[in-house]
């Protein structure tokens, strides 16, 4: 071994220690990481062929919005002892926020998710910074208003043309990015998230353009971006396909482009004419084919995970009508009623008394 070998070797491994650090630490230029700078960029979901157009849009319903039951429950005068409490629990649920915001502004921000123990970060939504457009109204709500403005900036520079991973989740991509970045901007009339919204919106648009129309929830959208063929899965998640609808419908109402609402009304459509021909008449399984239209070969039904969200939609999407849609409601309450015979029970004490 030569002479001063072990010495050399120990200041080079120090060195490329401190500079793995120093990246990790400042691995963010001008608010992003730098896989959200180095990845494809510049394609425009806008401008993608489409290879299955709609013959016959299905538009907004029209008509004078009812009237529907309030859902917010009416408290009665609060004691200035009850005040105290609920102040202190509002109070340490920002301080938790806050320092969960911190952490991952300071080691994750731009990436999807903060790994809290090694203070790492996962990209499992795209990479396009699913915990920072996730918590937009939350920040907005708490109001920590310098820390919303912020994120605005730097969600103003995401890029939606691109990402590093094969395949994305569409139903994740719409309840995290177009979910929130559209309840951010009904909350603050951010006008630079509404775009955000509309590009997220025209990605997952192209999921929908299949010989059917249904989408492909497991979605490999570069091969889409290519032009390659694709087509509706024939196993889908019943919540997946089924929890759309409501991100859709506002996107349109919104910009006033109906063609978003016309790609989930044709999942509704297909829900409510399989509606009464499953093995529970009335309810939806977990799994359903999207290749055939076909919701009603499976024979597990559940309200639990990977349907739940489905049967949550219909009533949020009617109410979000204004009541002009009365599927929503019809598609709901004969999924409650068997739901009420079948899948809910009222457990009982051992000496016969209702919980």
């Amino acid at each position: 071994m030569p002479p001063g070998f072990t010495r050399r070797l120990t200041v080079y491994t120090f060195i490329a220690v401190v500079v793995f650090l120093l990246v990790r630490r400042f691995r963010h230029f001008d608010g992003l990481p730098f896989n959200l700078q180095t990845h494809s960029k510049g394609f425009r979901w806008k401008d993608a062929p489409i290879r299955h157009p709609v013959q016959s849009m299905i538009s907004l319903p029209t008509g004078k919005a009812i009237k529907l039951p309030p859902i917010q429950f009416k408290f009665s005068q609060e004691s200035p002892q009850e005040k105290e409490t609920r102040e202190k629990r509002r109070t340490f649920v920002k301080e938790t926020f806050q320092r969960c915001w911190k952490s991952y502004w300071e080691y994750a921000r731009g990436n999807d998710e903060l790994a809290p123990i090694s203070g790492g970060t996962k990209d499992h939504f795209g990479g396009w910074a699913a915990t920072m457009v996730d918590s937009l109204d939350t920040l907005y709500i708490m109001g920590m208003k310098e820390e919303f403005n912020l994120a605005v900036e730097a969600v103003a520079r995401i890029d939606f043309g691109g990402t590093q991973l094969e395949e994305i989740n569409v139903f994740e991509t719409t309840i995290r990015y177009l979910g929130g970045l559209l309840g951010a901007y009904d909350l603050s009339g951010e006008h630079v998230l509404l775009e955000k919204a509309r590009e997220v919106g025209e990605m997952i648009y192209a999921a929908f353009d299949t010989p059917n129309r249904m989408p492909i929830l497991r979605w490999r959208l570069h091969d889409a971006a290519a032009g390659k063929y694709q087509a509706a899965q024939t196993v889908v998640l019943l919540a997946e396909i089924g929890s759309l609808v409501l991100e859709f419908t506002r996107l349109s109402q919104l910009t006033g482009d109906p063609k978003y609402y016309d790609a989930v009304s044709r999942v509704t459509d297909v829900l409510e004419a399989s509606q009464k021909q499953t093995y529970l008449p009335g309810l939806w399984p977990i799994i359903v084919n999207a290749a055939e239209m076909n919701f009603t070969a499976d024979s597990t039904f559940t309200f639990g995970g990977m349907a739940d969200s489905t049967y949550e939609y219909l009533p949020k999407t009617y109410a979000l009508l204004g009541g002009t849609a009365p599927v929503y409601q019809r598609l709901y309450e004969d999924a409650m009623a068997t739901a009420a015979e079948h899948l809910l029970f009222r457990p009982m004490t051992p000496e016969s008394k209702y919980l």
